[in-house]
């Protein structure tokens, strides 16, 4: 389902990625891990088109995102690409709700069906009786499934999670990988994982280490 061909990215002098080949099936959970400024982020982002390498191909579902105009990029990348960040990002002003539907809402899905399926995934992840709170009246673990309904809203074929459980004790976050499992299958998403987290990557279908800017295994 995604294909990357020799992806490269310096910053001025320093190159972070020398060289960086993966494919992803669709449904897999992939992992990828690494020393502190190997590149693991640099990589989910230019996965995620929020940043383009400097040589390289990226196809998703047969797509060439590294070919598309500005504009259709940030179309597809709004109804094919789901994003999990470790601070969650939600904004403080709006409802968990409301927090969930914005992708959708950009999408120019109608609000109705947009409220609709928002409060269907807050359900799922069983945050019914947390629909009309705002982030600061929920707790951490709560914050992040919010993201995680914000993420799925669009039924995008894949989602990035940057150390989605960097803030969570060890519950939380077995708690959060068996819903990642969950999702795969009930939604067929396809999730690449970037982790500092071990007992997580090691968990996961798929481990990919990057080391010197490459995929070492």
């Amino acid at each position: 389902m995604i294909k990357v061909e020799n992806i490269t990215k310096s910053f001025g002098d320093v190159k972070v990625l020398k060289g960086i080949n993966i494919e992803i099936k669709e449904k897999e959970i992939v992992s990828i891990v690494g020393a502190s400024g190997a590149g693991k982020t640099t990589l989910l982002q230019i996965l995620g088109t929020l940043s383009k390498a400097d040589t390289g191909n990226i196809f998703i579902n047969n797509i060439e995102v590294s070919k598309l105009s500005n504009n259709k990029l940030s179309e597809f990348r709004n109804k094919n690409i789901g994003f999990i960040f470790q601070f969650h990002h939600l904004l403080p002003e709006f409802t968990a709700l409301e927090n969930v539907c914005m992708p959708a809402f950009i999408a120019k899905m109608s609000k109705k069906d947009a409220l609709k399926k928002g409060e269907e995934l807050l359900k799922f992840l069983n945050l019914s009786h947390r629909l009309n709170h705002k982030p600061s009246e929920l707790s951490g673990g709560e914050q992040q499934r919010v993201a995680i309904a914000r993420a799925l809203i669009n039924n995008p074929a894949v989602i990035l999670a940057d150390e989605p459980t960097g803030n969570l004790d060890s519950k939380n976050s077995e708690e959060l990988f068996q819903l990642f499992t969950s999702l795969k299958e009930k939604f067929n998403t396809t999730f690449i994982i970037v982790t500092h987290d071990n007992n997580l990557a090691e968990r996961t279908d798929r481990k990919l280490t990057i080391v010197d800017g490459i995929i070492s295994d």
